[in-house]
């Protein structure tokens, strides 16, 4: 009994281990494809190299109007002429989900992506990164993308989606710099508490301890609906989350900057059934009595 009792804290022990090491693992293949497409903007082709295992590959994967299969393959040297060589417009490349699989020192991360030179759209499709580990460094060993026109309606929406799963995420690990960088400067956090009404810099400052844990808390999207202002300048939301405090309703405001969008205002409250209202309120009258 005692071995099977070891046995299992030792399980325990390596699980929770390896979910930290995915955990982390992950925030790292983020940021080196981040990287690259912050330094495809900036046409910054020596930040762009340093990013690529050696003889690493490019391709595309294209139908063309007659339907017959083209795949396209280009040189990372070509890639990087590209974006070193001087234009006027901004290539800005969007990131809009992610999905990490990871073993080892390999990674894939398939992602769905949305083009624009300065803020004209160009084209919508998925990047597959297949990353590899060196050195406690990911590095890009290769890229297979698609690129169409079509079925890209939804990208605004998938924008906002990107950046409010992010945003909870963040928090879900405890990284306090994607968390609060996803903000505008000047943004208002409204809390479930009447005395929580927060610009973003005192928030930092009240969750300062909550983002040393590794969980500042976990909040899970389970629906959300997005809406926009007729010059696609700001978006307004709604959602219904799963918390620690059961389901709770987010809404908020967001903004379109050169950075891509950030929150200017987000609200949460705590959703209460319309037949436990009466019992609510009863808590809240005995507890102002004390």
């Amino acid at each position: 009994m005692r071995f099977l009792l070891v046995f299992f804290v030792f399980s325990i022990f390596i699980s929770t281990n390896l979910f930290s090491q995915n955990i982390d693992n992950e925030k790292l293949i983020k940021s080196t494809i981040t990287q690259f497409f912050d330094a495809m903007r900036k046409s910054d082709s020596t930040a762009a190299k340093k990013l690529f295992y050696k003889d690493a590959s490019l391709k595309t994967v294209m139908t063309k109007k007659d339907g017959t299969l083209m795949v396209q393959k280009e040189s990372i040297n070509e890639l990087l002429k590209a974006i070193g060589t001087p234009h006027k417009e901004i290539y800005d490349e969007r990131i809009l989900t992610w999905d990490i699989r990871i073993d080892g020192a390999l990674a894939s991360a398939w992602c769905d992506y949305a083009f624009y030179l300065d803020e004209k759209f160009l084209h919508c499709g998925v990047d597959a990164f297949q990353m590899v580990k060196k050195d406690n460094e990911w590095f890009i060993l290769d890229i297979t993308d698609t690129r169409r026109k079509t079925n890209c309606e939804a990208t605004a929406t998938n924008e906002i989606d990107s950046v409010m799963n992010r945003w909870h995420h963040a928090a879900a690990v405890a990284d306090e710099d994607v968390f609060f960088g996803l903000m505008t400067s000047n943004a208002d956090y409204i809390g479930t508490d009447p005395t929580e009404h927060w610009k973003r810099d005192e928030l930092k400052k009240w969750s300062e301890k909550y983002f040393q844990r590794d969980s500042a808390w976990d909040f899970k999207p389970k629906k959300r609906i997005v809406y926009f202002t007729a010059n696609g300048q700001y978006a307004w939301f709604d959602e219904l989350l799963d918390t620690w405090m059961g389901d709770c309703r987010g809404s908020g405001v967001l903004v379109k900057t050169v950075d891509g969008w950030r929150i200017e205002q987000y609200v949460l409250s705590m959703a209460v059934l319309n037949d436990l209202t009466k019992g609510y309120i009863k808590l809240l009258d005995e507890y102002k009595k004390k």
